[in-house]
């Protein structure tokens, strides 16, 4: 089910090895440039070689958004390459600096599409379970394009007469590869697809991605993706065998969800507990009331307590809803072994329900209509719901209520509900556990088992359900997707919550002074007498800081390696919780070292670990981790322009932070721009702390529903 969401991520992160490839490159041979082109006594102008590939990011970040929404994913990445090149090709030939300027600026363009569309089209292509491991593949990438250019500067720097042109220019060859990957293997985003109205290309990619025939239920969940999460609301439901619920609960009918089994006469209900939205359910689990202060934003609190409830299952199928299938029916409709007949029956048939064949691999319907009460010819009301896996545990069902005409037949008016089911995590005070598996036969260990639900009104019209349920995916063509994004998107309350952690972790993440290290990574060190360490084995000082960033980068791998195995278990907001606090110590600790007097190889010794350490937790979380929840907590509808957004607050900050540096390594030290950076760190931990929730898990359709129920509890007066 992985192994083709995982080739397409690591062939898609091949864009962001070139830009690490590049950041390298311009560290190293920014040294030589500036004897050439005498700009010793010019840092502003050292400065803007550095950032001019900054300022081509920036301006087509501004684009890059909207015209991904409207031409695709894919082509853009197609651009990229061919700029890589192109920028590779001039930076080759580079007469005089001005030229070098614009190939700086083309190659900046390349680095602006990749850094930009590469997470949210690895996001938009993985499965919930391995998204933030996917993810930070550009991260490893990256810093593997970092390696090995660090590799070839240090061995042209041996050189007598070493020629940054070409250290550039080698640009090109590694871009030949990233072409003809996104010409003639990546496929265009199935989440874009759908945006499109393209439902038979999206399928098909689906299928491909996840390895198998049947992918109905997530195709039912990009279509979602694109309506609103308006009026949405948490329930729970506890869930149990029919007659035990049905003889000790009380609820209201039309409250109540039948589940089928898989075997004869297996029927139990799921019925709402508190009947209550967010409130109530945050509130149960004592959130809310254990908060020591208001300043916590609501969504933290909420996402908290969904994860804190789910457990350690947040990464896997529910045990209930995977041996339950995808037989759900709303009401009580009168016989039980009736019903139960009817669903065995439809499961031989193959269809669902209406005659119609279901797709090829589905064995039992994903969606039955039955009468609300069958004895009652008077009664008005049809009442439905389907349900299937979507990923991370969750399941997506429906709740349809069609009115009827006067002869009996249905009519247009009814509303459509979807409903986001999760099985809860929880025993004690709650009645019963979770179902067992033994020998490949489901046994219930106790009566009832819990269940988070996230209720809103669906983006499909009724009609288009049951033509997508049985099969024809290709005629579902929701309002949603004629309607398109637009600007109007920006001021949903759920939007504009995500844009302020979006926008607020960026700009964090850029004046910790990442960017700033890693493009002058060679003259910190040699600034702080780093060649000192080398000078017994001949190495000059301008090699030896290019042999120490080689080395550094390459300890940069296996803590990538652990965030990648760590962000989808203890996730995105535990590894910036944990990581940003050795940031902090190892600046103060770069800022007593260049404060206080001490021999030459001790100033050298820990100036160097420091760094390392530097880059090694930065990596760990907060390097791959703003640009993850980017591409995770906007909705479909609004996720390019977003993005774009968000990237372009990456991109100024980038600017100013290494357009800057040259400036204040001159006027206030080493110990000056790491003391500001440490600050920085500082204030990104209690934003993350305040701000920033968990999505680990989780579908993207579910984490944007989550923000708008969260926007909505924070309003004034909720």
């Amino acid at each position: 089910m992985m192994r083709g969401a995982a080739l397409v991520a690591i062939a898609a992160a091949i864009g962001n090895l070139l830009q690490g490839w590049d950041n390298a490159t311009i560290a190293g041979s920014v040294l030589y440039i500036k004897r050439e082109f005498k700009l010793q006594t010019e840092p502003t102008i050292e400065g803007l070689i550095v950032a001019m590939s900054l300022i081509g990011a920036t301006v087509i970040t501004t684009f890059s958004g909207p015209v991904s929404d409207s031409v695709g994913r894919r082509p853009m990445l197609i651009i990229s390459s061919v700029l890589y090149f192109l920028s590779g090709l001039v930076m080759l030939w580079s007469p005089n600096v001005y030229v070098l300027l614009i190939a700086r600026l083309l190659d900046g363009f390349g680095i602006g599409l990749a850094v930009t569309l590469v997470p949210v089209y690895i996001s938009e292509t993985a499965p919930p379970e391995i998204r933030g491991l996917l993810n930070t593949l550009p991260q490893f990438t990256g810093c593997v394009g970092m390696f090995l250019s660090y590799c070839m500067v240090f061995g042209m720097s041996l050189m007598d007469s070493p020629s940054w042109r070409l250290m550039l220019g080698v640009l090109s060859i590694p871009s030949i590869v990233y072409f003809g990957l996104t010409v003639f293997y990546l496929p265009e985003s199935p989440r874009w697809l759908v945006s499109k109205g393209r439902m038979v290309e999206a399928k098909r990619v689906l299928q491909g991605l996840r390895g198998r025939e049947d992918v109905s239920g997530e195709m039912a969940l990009l279509v979602e993706g694109l309506g609103g999460g308006g009026g949405a609301s948490i329930e729970e439901y506890i869930i149990g065998p029919a007659n035990e619920l049905s003889d000790n609960e009380q609820a209201a009918e039309k409250d109540q969800i039948r589940l089928y089994g898989a075997e004869e006469g297996v029927s139990w209900i799921a019925k709402p507990v508190t009947g209550q939205s967010t409130l109530g359910l945050v509130s149960r689990y004592g959130s809310m009331a254990n908060q020591s202060t208001s300043l916590i934003d609501p969504t933290v609190t909420l996402f908290g307590s969904i994860h804190e409830n789910l457990g350690d299952m947040g990464g896997r199928r529910s045990m209930l809803f995977s041996n339950f299938g995808s037989m759900f029916n709303m009401g009580d409709h009168g016989n039980n072994k009736k019903e139960n007949e009817d669903v065995e029956s439809l499961q031989r048939e193959g269809t669902d329900g209406s005659g119609v064949e279901s797709d090829d691999n589905i064995r039992s319907p994903l969606l039955s209509r039955q009468d609300t009460d069958v004895e009652n010819p008077a009664s008005n009301a049809i009442e439905q719901v389907s349900g299937m896996d979507i990923g991370g545990g969750w399941q997506l069902a429906y709740k349809v209520s069609e009115g009827k005409g006067e002869d009996g037949n249905r009519k247009g008016g009814g509303g459509l509900k979807r409903i986001y089911l999760h099985q809860e995590n929880t025993t004690g005070s709650r009645r019963g556990s979770v179902l067992s598996l033994v020998g490949g036969d489901v046994q219930v260990e106790s009566e009832c088992v819990h269940a988070s639900a996230l209720v809103s009104q669906s983006a499909l019209p009724s009609k288009d359900l049951i033509t997508q349920f049985s099969g024809e995916i290709e005629k579902v063509k929701p309002s949603a997707i004629a309607k398109g994004p637009g600007l109007a998107d920006l001021f949903d309350p759920g939007v504009k919550h995500a844009l302020v952690v979006g926008v607020g972790i960026q700009i964090l993440q850029q004046f910790s002074g990442i960017n700033g290290v890693l493009y002058y990574t060679p003259q910190i060190l040699e600034q702080a007498g780093v060649g000192v360490l080398l000078s017994n084995l001949g190495i000059r000082p301008d090699s030896a800081s290019f042999l120490i960033s080689g080395v550094t980068t390459l300890l940069m791998l296996p803590s990538i390696g652990v965030a990648m195995r760590l962000m989808d278990i203890a996730g995105r907001r535990s590894l910036l919780l944990s990581t940003l606090p050795v940031l902090l110590l190892s600046l103060i600790v770069l800022v007593l070292g260049n404060t206080i007097s001490m021999g030459s190889v001790v100033h050298a010794v820990i100036s160097t670990v420091s760094v390392v350490v530097y880059f090694c937790c930065f990596v760990m979380g907060f390097g791959p981790i703003p640009n993850i929840l980017c591409a995770e907590i906007f909705p479909t509808r609004a996720r390019g322009v977003c993005i774009a957004i968000c990237a372009l607050t990456f991109w100024i900050g980038d600017i100013i932070v290494t357009y800057s540096l040259p400036v204040m390594l001159t006027s206030i030290g080493l110990q000056g721009v790491f003391g500001i950076y440490a600050v920085v760190c500082a204030l990104a931990w209690i934003f993350v702390f305040l701000k920033v929730p968990e999505t680990k898990g989780m579908p993207l359709e579910v984490i944007t529903e989550f923000f708008a129920v969260g926007a909505k509890q924070g309003e004034p007066g909720a």
